[in-house]
C-alpha cells in the first residue's frame, strides 16, 4: 500500500462537539466510538484505513488508524501529519524496539513489539531466534500486513515470520482467525528457548498464544531465588515456566499441574533438555488437583499459581475476583510454614489493588497469614504505555506464609 503524499489525502474523522481532547493531545492513544462523529461518510471508511483525527473545530490532531466497527474506533499512530505509514515508518519503530531488547538481553528471545508500549497499537511480536510470531490484533495491522511484514523481515537474522490470528481481540476488530506463514518455513518441532538458566520448549504453530509467555521472565527469576533446596508446586504451569526456573535455581523437586497434556509434555521435554531431575507433572483441573493435594496432606516450600485471565473485561470482573480468591484459598494450605506463595493475574480489568484484596481474602479464609514480600510485573520487553493501564496487565504477588 502506498501512503498519500499529504495528510490532506487521508479521510478525516472528527471528534464530537464538547469532547475533551486534552488526553489525546497529551498522548492518550485511543478514541472510543462514542467520542466520534460517526455519520454515513465515516462508516463507509474501510476498517483499518489511515485517517486524520480532528477535533470539533476540524483542527488536525494526529494520523490514526480507524475502524468504525470497533469500540476503540481510533488508534493514534503519529503526531506528524506528514508521516507516511509505509515500510520505512514501520522499520523506524521496529528498529527502536529492537535496539531496546538488544540492550536488555544477550540472546534473541523476547517480546519484540508490545503494541501501544512500542508505538504500534494492536501489534504483538514475539521473537524466537530466527523466527518471529506476529499477532496483528487490530484492523489497521491486517490492512497493512505487507509493509509490516517487509519491515520485520529486514531484521538481521530473521528468516521466518508466522502469523498468529487467535484470540478474542481480533474478533472485536471484525477480523478472522486464520493463522499462517508469512515468510520462510514454519518450524517442524518445538523451539528451544533459553531463559533464566532453564530451557523451554515453545510450540510456535500449535501452542497457546505465540507459544511461550515471556512476560513472566522477571517473576520466574525472583521465584527461583526462593526455590533453593525447595519442593515446588507450579499450578497452571503451561510449559513449566516457574517450575523449570525453580529447578535451574536449585530446587529439589518441582511438580507441574495443568489441564493440557500437550503443555505438560513440553514442560517435561524442557526438563530433560536441561538435564533436570526431580521434575514431575499432574494433569487435571487446577482447582480439583489443589483440593486433592490437600486431601493427601501434601505441602511445598514454594507454591505458584499463574492462571489464565479470569477477568478479561469489566463484565467478568466480579466473577474473576472470586476465582482469584478461590485460587488463593486452595493454594495457601499447600504452603509449608515459612514457605512462599506466588499468586499471579494477567487480567487488566482486575487492577493491582483489587487483585491484592482477593488474594489476601483467600489466604485469610484458608486460615493462613503472612507478609507480602514482592510485587512483580511484566518484564521490560513489555513496556507500558504511560497513559494506558491496560498495557500493565500482569501482576505477581509473593507472600511469605
Amino acid at each position: 500500500m502506498t501512503a498519500p503524499s499529504s495528510h490532506s489525502e487521508y479521510p478525516q474523522v472528527r471528534m464530537k462537539p464538547k469532547t475533551d481532547t486534552r488526553a489525546i493531545r497529551h498522548g492518550f492513544p485511543w478514541v472510543y466510538s462514542n467520542q466520534l462523529v460517526l455519520d454515513r461518510r465515516t462508516r463507509k471508511i474501510a476498517p483499518g484505513s489511515i485517517v486524520v483525527l480532528e477535533d470539533e473545530a476540524r483542527t488536525p490532531l494526529a494520523l490514526a488508524a480507524f475502524n468504525a466497527g470497533s469500540r476503540i474506533s481510533v488508534r493514534v499512530l503519529d503526531r506528524n501529519l506528514q508521516a507516511g505509514i509505509d515500510v520505512d515508518w514501520f522499520a523506524a519503530r521496529i528498529n527502536r524496539a529492537l535496539a531496546l531488547r538488544e540492550r536488555l538481553y544477550d540472546a534473541p528471545f523476547y517480546r519484540l513489539i508490545h503494541a501501544e508500549g512500542d508505538g504500534l497499537p494492536g501489534i504483538v511480536v514475539d521473537r524466537f531466534g530466527d523466527t518471529l510470531v506476529l499477532q496483528p490484533n487490530a484492523a489497521w495491522a491486517e490492512a497493512l500486513l505487507d509493509p509490516l511484514t517487509a519491515a520485520l523481515a529486514a531484521i538481521p537474522g530473521v528468516t521466518t515470520i508466522l502469523k498468529n490470528a487467535e484470540g478474542r481481540t481480533r474478533g472485536l476488530e471484525g477480523l478472522d482467525n486464520q493463522s499462517g506463514v508469512l515468510r520462510g518455513t514454519a518450524p517442524d518441532a518445538p523451539v528451544h528457548v533459553p531463559m533464566n538458566g532453564a530451557t523451554y520448549l515453545a510450540d510456535l504453530t500449535g501452542g497457546q498464544k505465540t507459544g511461550l509467555f515471556y512476560d513472566q521472565r522477571e517473576n520466574h527469576a525472583f521465584a527461583a531465588r526462593l526455590a533453593r533446596e525447595a519442593d515446588v508446586l507450579d499450578v497452571f504451569s503451561h510449559v513449566g515456566g516457574f517450575a523449570l526456573a525453580a529447578l535451574a535455581g536449585g530446587a529439589r523437586a518441582a511438580l507441574c499441574v495443568d489441564g493440557s497434556a500437550a503443555a505438560l509434555e513440553l514442560a517435561g521435554a524442557g526438563a530433560v533438555a536441561a538435564g533436570f531431575t526431580g521434575f514431575s507433572t499432574r494433569r487435571g483441573d487446577a482447582f480439583e488437583v489443589m483440593a486433592a493435594l490437600q486431601g493427601e496432606d501434601r505441602q511445598f516450600d514454594l507454591v505458584v499459581c499463574d492462571p489464565p485471565a479470569f477477568a478479561p473485561n469489566k463484565q467478568a470482573l466480579d466473577a474473576g475476583l472470586r476465582a482469584y480468591e478461590r485460587v488463593a484459598r486452595l493454594a495457601a494450605p499447600l504452603v509449608r510454614t515459612g514457605g512462599a506463595l506466588v499468586l499471579c493475574s494477567c487480567s487488566h480489568a482486575a487492577d493491582l489493588a483489587k487483585f491484592h484484596l482477593a488474594c489476601t481474602r483467600g489466604i485469610g479464609r484458608a486460615g493462613r497469614h503472612g507478609a507480602l514480600i514482592h510485587t512483580g510485573f511484566a518484564g521490560p520487553d513489555h513496556p507500558r504505555h504511560p497513559m494506558l493501564p491496560e498495557t500493565g496487565y500482569l501482576k505477581a504477588l509473593t507472600f511469605a506464609l
